[in-house]
């Protein structure tokens, strides 16, 4: 209770709530602008989190999350795409009730659903993060190697149509995190005699060029027309919600919060696979499953619960074990390290006022988005209007301009646009970049505790099998393995 007090009294200033607020803003504005993604506006925007302090970087960075995930709802509703992958599962029943003029209704939705699930989410960040980091205490290096192993499982789950593909790209991005010096022998890797690499590739360097920049040279093929003519109709509605529709929306959403959050606490899962998840089961337990696809409240309510109930689980593996939950969050992974606090079982008792601070401004982020939220739903169109002329170049500098921030080197600029030529080659060969981002942040990690862990035991393999958690941690990676076998095998047979 002491720490929970003295964290609120942390966050309660007004630089907390404008940063929050900004970062809303850009939330909203990335996520509803199909092509531009969550992912593409924490990249861009964390240099400028690094004169901040440790909480109002955190809160800048939360608010442009969690706006992001309701943000993709609004032109999938709007217009049929999806801002952010996961709002995929909100558009067909969004833009249904779109075409029957109910589209102010359909935001509404999204947004009171998103609020709830971030909510729920940031409530069980408060409540369950510092016993998971109890439960983290007990582990020691081996246990650690293994849920790093765990973590790049997932890379199977990410990995698009092949999961030969999705492999050669995690492998990919574990071979980019071993340039430099190798971190138990102090000899260099891969760095053909240029002092640049010494110290490998940073981490931002990388993203902006994975994501941001290729995400130009991507849209740059695209037609330059406007998106959205029906700025007036979103205007002239009401948008009300019926007493009716709440009840049949309520039980849905407390399913899908539930949902979200257990899949959020996975690492590398995402919120696409919670929505879609959630989705399905709303189907499977609604009266009225004829309605979905056609403009059911419930299919909206689901999918922008579970999708949102992730934000506050995803931390939950970052902050307790460094485990980052999704891409969005491993990105945050660099604002917590700049600021001197590394993510593990020891973090909530050196800095447990900090933690908590950033556990309630959480709950206060969810707050701010809703009221943003109603205050400016009736203008989103205006944003999806942007003609992409306008927004590519604006992109550009922002990313030369974080590049070049990192360590003021010119030479950063290169790796770059490196790294944009080779993510968006990936994409033309249909490979997911996704695993790249995985292999780039766990591959360090696993590498050490790898090590560390045979020399521990004098080069013996057993170590990894002498806790209780170590043989529970390989049962699950083994039970995930043959999952994705088994599905892999099915998805086979189907295309055939």
């Amino acid at each position: 209770m002491d720490l929970f007090i003295q964290g609120f009294q942390q966050f309660f200033t007004l630089s907390s709530f404008i940063y929050i607020n900004i970062g809303l803003i850009l939330g909203l504005i990335f996520g509803a602008i199909p092509g531009l993604t969550v992912i593409l506006c924490i990249v861009l925007f964390l240099p400028f989190t690094y004169t901040m302090g440790a909480i109002d970087s955190f809160m800048f960075l939360l608010g442009i999350y969690c706006a992001g995930g309701y943000g993709g709802s609004i032109s999938a509703i709007l217009i049929n795409t999806p801002g952010t992958p996961h709002a995929t599962a909100t558009m067909a029943d969004g833009y249904a009730l779109t075409k029957k003029g109910e589209s102010r209704k359909a935001l509404n939705i999204a947004l009171q659903a998103s609020t709830f699930g971030g909510i729920f989410s940031a409530f069980t960040l408060l409540f369950f993060a510092p016993q998971v980091a109890k439960f983290a205490q007990k582990m020691g290096t081996p246990e650690y190697f293994l849920v790093c192993l765990f973590g790049l499982t997932v890379i199977a789950g990410v990995s698009g149509d092949s999961l030969i593909k999705g492999m050669i790209s995690g492998a990919f991005g574990l071979f980019i995190s071993t340039i430099g010096l190798d971190p138990m022998t102090g000899s260099t890797r891969y760095i053909f005699k240029n002092i640049n690499l010494y110290s490998g590739f940073d981490l931002i360097i990388c993203l902006i060029g994975l994501f941001a920049l290729s995400e130009v040279l991507g849209k740059s093929q695209k037609s330059n027309q406007n998106t959205i003519s029906s700025l007036d109709e979103v205007k002239s509605e009401s948008g009300k919600i019926s007493k009716m529709e709440y009840k049949r929306m309520a039980l849905p959403s407390l399913m899908s919060a539930i949902i979200g959050v257990i899949i959020g606490i996975i690492p590398g899962t995402g919120a696409s696979m919670a929505s879609f998840v959630s989705y399905d089961r709303a189907r499977q337990m609604s009266k009225h499953k004829e309605e979905f696809g056609k403009g059911s409240v419930e299919g909206i309510a689901a999918a922008e619960t579970a999708n949102n109930a992730v934000t506050g689980a995803t931390l939950i593996p970052l902050l307790t074990m460094g485990i980052p939950g999704d891409g969005a969050v491993a990105i945050m992974l660099g604002a917590l390290m700049i600021n001197g606090l590394t993510p593990g079982p020891n973090l909530f008792a050196k800095h447990g006022v900090t933690m908590y601070a950033i556990m309630i401004g959480l709950i206060f982020v969810n707050i701010f988005m809703f009221l943003q939220g109603k205050a400016l739903t009736k203008y989103f169109a205006r944003v999806v209007s942007v003609p992409v002329s306008i927004l590519t170049p604006i992109i550009v500098i922002f990313c030369f301009a974080g590049a070049f921030s990192v360590n003021a080197s010119m030479f950063d600029v290169g790796v770059t646009l490196v790294f944009a030529v080779i993510a968006y080659l990936f994409k033309k060969l249909n490979f997911s970049t996704i695993p790249v981002l995985l292999g780039l942040v766990l591959g360090a990690i696993t590498e050490e505790n790898f090590r560390r862990s045979l020399i521990l035991s004098d080069g013996s393999w057993k170590i990894f099998v002498q806790s209780p958690i170590a043989i529970a941690f390989l049962v699950v990676i083994a039970l995930t393995i043959v999952i994705i076998g088994v599905n892999h095998i099915k998805d086979s047979k189907r295309s055939i």
